[in-house]
């Protein structure tokens, strides 16, 4: 997968495909990069019916002579992505919104992908210019980067070649040398965007016996050589042991893969501020522990450690954009297996902080290595400190798949994670946080207990971190609805990697 901007005519681009755009017939009749001859040919297609919007995307064939260097041609009408009921952009309206560029952009991946093209440029100036937006160049570039990159990832397992795997090489093009600046600058936020999201997505369809834990350990050390603003440090049992993060250890005695805390500091300035600090789940397979699972459905328990895989992807983003931020993430990696070795429902542990826990239900795993990895993080005096988990099921009951459930013990970090996932549309909606769901934890035998009970869930689990989190900060994410999809579409989601980078990235 390639992106460049170029300051280019549609005249001079030869062997591709040109993806041009038609709102009605007015933008036709303004469109700068099209001639008479493409105009008329277009234009007959319209009125024959052969574009609308049941079909928002047409295909046209020429014969190249000196006037057309290209053979196929993509028209995309606008009338069927935008929002609007607008027949004609009025002076002072704004008739492109974010919500059609996604649309747009989606169109666009999808169709070039299923007409497996292998080079495209896309003439951006035919339909933003005619347009009262607030979007920018910068914006398209950046949104196109992303909707065509997310189309073409596929899954391989690694060291094998896909050889059905498709690749597109894209140019946008406008005649500015303004508007070009703007879409180079699109380019370097939307690629890196897009290799974070894959990166999530594919930690997370990675079956278990390949993404363990000292597989991520891996590929975090492997993301920091020859990254000199990356360090990497992984923290084995015997720290832990040291350390007293017995929750932690708790879960992870019961495999036979030894469980990692990973911790990643990228410094892309050389301020001494305080890091943003992200913590993510990655239990790599959950069977539930002694308290198993049923089996129908368990394959998918591969996907707990999309906290975790989210956490990458951000970094690999970091990185690959060289951002001029302090950021540290901690990966809490373990497997939840049911040896001889395994917590039993009624054990008691101690955490890191000092405070015991009744596990009473030992599948509700990922909370317990996450409250070690909130006090761990105390050591880095975090500004604020995020931690991104596959947690409940109730989340899912309570919210679906749209939207992330966000708490927090700051109003002002929860509306900071809320608009970043608005402006990105990786959305998240904040759930309550009340001391009187604090006593459904409550336990006879130690300070608290794993699980609340069977109402309010995802709201006790929250309860249950808000503890460990006392000296800074803080917010959860529960993406146990977001990070990946089940059925015929089955996969990882890559969220909400857009939603943290735009966060890291402003605040």
């Amino acid at each position: 997968m390639q992106f460049v901007a170029k300051k280019t005519t549609i005249h001079t681009q030869k062997n591709t495909c040109a993806v041009v755009f038609c709102y009605k017939e007015q933008l036709l009749d303004s469109a700068a990069s099209l001639n008479d001859a493409i105009k008329k040919s277009i234009k007959h297609q319209i009125k024959e019916g052969a574009l609308t919007k049941s079909q928002p995307a047409l295909w046209l064939t020429f014969t190249p002579d000196t006037s057309i260097k290209f053979s196929r041609l993509l028209l995309i009408n606008l009338d069927a992505v935008l929002t609007g009921s607008l027949t004609k952009p009025k002076k002072g309206e704004i008739a492109f919104t974010p919500a059609d560029l996604r649309s747009l952009s989606a169109l666009i991946a999808t169709t070039l992908y299923t007409a497996n093209v292998k080079q495209a440029s896309v003439f951006i100036d035919d339909f933003l210019d005619q347009f009262n937006t607030a979007l920018t160049y910068d914006d398209v570039a950046h949104q196109i980067s992303i909707a065509v990159s997310t189309q073409y990832y596929q899954f391989a397992l690694p060291d094998t070649k896909n050889n059905q795997a498709k690749s597109l090489n894209v140019c946008l093009s406008t005649q500015n040398n303004k508007t070009l600046k703007q879409l180079k600058l699109g380019l370097l936020s939307g690629e890196p965007t897009a290799l974070g999201i894959n990166t999530a997505r594919y930690l997370g369809d990675l079956p278990g016996n390949i993404c363990t834990p000292s597989y991520l350990a891996e590929q975090a050390k492997c993301l920091a050589t020859g990254c000199k603003a990356l360090t990497v440090k992984v923290v084995n049992e015997k720290q832990m042991e040291k350390l007293s993060m017995h929750s932690f250890l708790s879960v992870s005695k019961g495999s036979s893969e030894e469980g990692k805390l990973i911790c990643l500091e990228y410094k892309g300035s050389k301020s001494s501020s305080a890091p943003q600090l992200l913590i993510g789940k990655g239990i790599t397979f959950d069977t539930g522990g002694i308290s198993l699972k049923p089996g129908a459905g368990m394959d998918e328990m591969k996907y707990d450690m999309c906290g975790a895989a989210s956490v990458m992807g951000v970094f690999h983003a970091l990185v690959n954009m060289e951002a001029n931020v302090h950021v540290v993430g901690i990966i809490a990696a373990a497997e939840n297996m049911p040896n001889s070795n395994a917590s039993k429902p009624g054990d008691i542990v101690t955490s890191m902080s000092g405070q015991t826990i009744e596990i009473l239900n030992t599948d509700a795993e990922g909370r317990l290595v996450l409250c070690d990895a909130l006090t761990y993080a105390e050591r880095y005096k975090p500004k604020a400190v995020i931690d991104i988990a596959t947690l409940t099921g109730a989340c899912i009951v309570a919210l679906g798949k749209h939207a992330s459930a966000v708490y927090s013990n700051e109003q002002k970090l929860a509306d900071a994670l809320i608009a970043s996932g608005e402006k990105t549309h990786d959305r998240a909606w904040q759930m309550p946080l009340w001391d009187d769901y604090q006593q459904q934890l409550n336990s006879n035998f130690a300070d608290m207990a794993n699980i609340g009970g069977p109402g309010g869930g995802s709201i006790t689990a929250a309860c249950f971190l808000s503890r460990y989190a006392k000296k800074y900060p803080w917010a959860h994410l529960d993406i146990a609805g977001t990070a990946w999809l089940n059925g015929p579409k089955k996969g990882a989601t890559g969220r909400p990697v857009k939603m943290l980078l735009d966060y890291v990235l402003n605040n």
